[in-house]
């Protein structure tokens, strides 16, 4: 299970200036709605995140992120998915997420080449209200990757 520290990843002390109340308090909820699905979908061994909380400097750094990212308010994180299990379990289990009240980027754009794969879960409906919404319209990364329309 994840914790604070990992969803900080250190940005707390190196960027206290832009880590509000209103930041920790939606940290707190992402990071417990984010275990609820881990200890639901099978997956507590996972403890590390791939991004948590991103301070506005070090999302406008990061490749294909939004500039109104909910990584920015801490009401989002990107869990490690190595082997794409999670996402095949999250796009069979909406109703999971919904009763959590998470919504899932389409895991055919959370894919890399490298093998760095991941989950991106929110705690704040996309603009589509879609439980799985697509984050650009730039073509997916992982075109074959199975999604039921969401």
């Amino acid at each position: 299970m994840i914790d604070l520290d990992a969803f900080y990843s250190g940005r707390d002390q190196a960027f206290q200036d832009e880590l509000t109340d209103e930041i920790r308090r939606n940290a707190e909820e992402t990071v417990a709605r984010a275990n609820e699905l881990l200890k639901r979908a099978g997956f507590e061994h996972v403890c590390s995140v791939n991004s948590g909380w991103r301070p506005q400097r070090i999302n406008a750094a990061t490749e294909n992120a939004s500039a109104t990212s909910h990584h920015i308010t801490g009401r989002a994180v990107d869990l490690p998915d190595p082997d794409r299990t999670l996402a095949a379990w999250c796009v069979n289990h909406l109703d999971v997420l919904a009763a959590i009240g998470l919504w899932l980027e389409d895991p055919r754009w959370t894919y890399d080449d490298s093998g760095e794969h991941w989950v991106h879960v929110q705690t704040i409906p996309p603009r589509s209200g879609r439980r799985v919404f697509i984050p650009s319209k730039e073509p997916p990364k992982d075109p074959d990757f199975p999604v039921a329309s969401a």
